[in-house]
């Protein structure tokens, strides 16, 4: 498969270290793109939830993948988001083409995008953190009981169905905080005189044109890799979403991966080392 030439990816919501985080087919979408820019917008890995005793083999490749790019000389923005806010306070650092930051203004063809992931947005976040982190278990059980109920509808020949869409789209204050969101934004976007606001964090991806008394600003969210499987791409002076879709890779050939069994078992190791040291000390 030919890789696509995108100027700028951006990723946020992957979840890495939880059963919900698609990162197989994350895989797969960033092996079939060559971009000159990669931003990680946030909770990339879940270190809220990680568990020494979970860090499959894909979850793995990802990180090695992202190690790939910037070993290449690709530039790579890690921004950081409330799952892996662990590593706010290393942020503004760099390390040959990788950059760890909180947010990021990055210039495209004359214009302006403010990129970050969106937290600072959220009251529970700011005031009652611990419920925050309760209802990501809680939300990571859902989605792992949603995976089980898709496999058995699958095997029946039935449509597969999202519990969390469904329930977002029940309760008006679901709707309601999506909007706030995107409006509040917004509104800073064209206060600050920023063409782009780029966001993750509720994993709802959308490219919409915001206009107020005081200007418009085209807010764009990347969506997650847990369910929508979504991502922000910008080549030619436009922005699109890319939706993964399993039928985009059904002639794709396995990759040889270099790396051997003692240097993976090495890595996995020492990545699982520096999380539970990251989890530690946040509690």
């Amino acid at each position: 498969m030919a890789k696509r030439e995108i100027d700028v990816v951006v990723v946020s919501d992957v979840h890495l270290g939880t059963y919900g985080c698609h990162a197989k087919e994350l895989l797969k979408y960033l092996k079939s793109i060559n971009p000159k820019t990669v931003i990680l917008n946030g909770d990339i890995i879940d270190i809220w939830q990680f568990s020494k005793n979970y860090w499959p083999e894909d979850h793995m490749k990802v990180v090695r993948k992202i190690i790939k790019y910037i070993s290449e000389g690709t530039p790579v923005y890690y921004l950081t988001g409330n799952h892996d806010e662990m590593l706010r306070k290393f942020a503004e650092i760099s390390f040959g083409s990788f950059h760890l930051a909180n947010k990021l203004i990055l210039n495209l063809d004359n214009k302006k995008a403010w990129i970050f992931h969106g937290d600072v947005f959220d009251v529970t976040m700011q005031h009652s953190k611990w419920l925050a982190k309760l209802g990501a278990i809680g939300y990571d059980t859902l989605i792992h009981l949603n995976s089980f109920v898709n496999w058995i509808l699958t095997r029946l020949g039935r449509e597969k169905m999202s519990f969390s869409k469904k329930i977002k789209a029940k309760f008006k204050d679901a709707v309601k905080f999506i909007n706030d969101f995107e409006n509040t934004a917004a509104d800073l976007a064209i206060d600050k005189g920023y063409d782009f606001v780029i966001c993750g964090h509720i994993h709802q991806f959308e490219i919409r044109e915001i206009k107020t008394e005081k200007g418009k600003t085209l807010y764009l969210n990347s969506g997650d890799w847990v369910e929508s499987l979504t991502a922000l791409e910008y080549a030619n002076e436009q922005w699109s979403v890319y939706k993964y879709l399993p039928e985009h890779f059904k002639n794709e050939k396995p990759d040889e991966d270099n790396v051997t069994e003692n240097d993976d078992l090495n890595s996995k190791l020492n990545i699982k080392q520096l999380l539970e040291q990251l989890k530690t000390e946040s509690l």
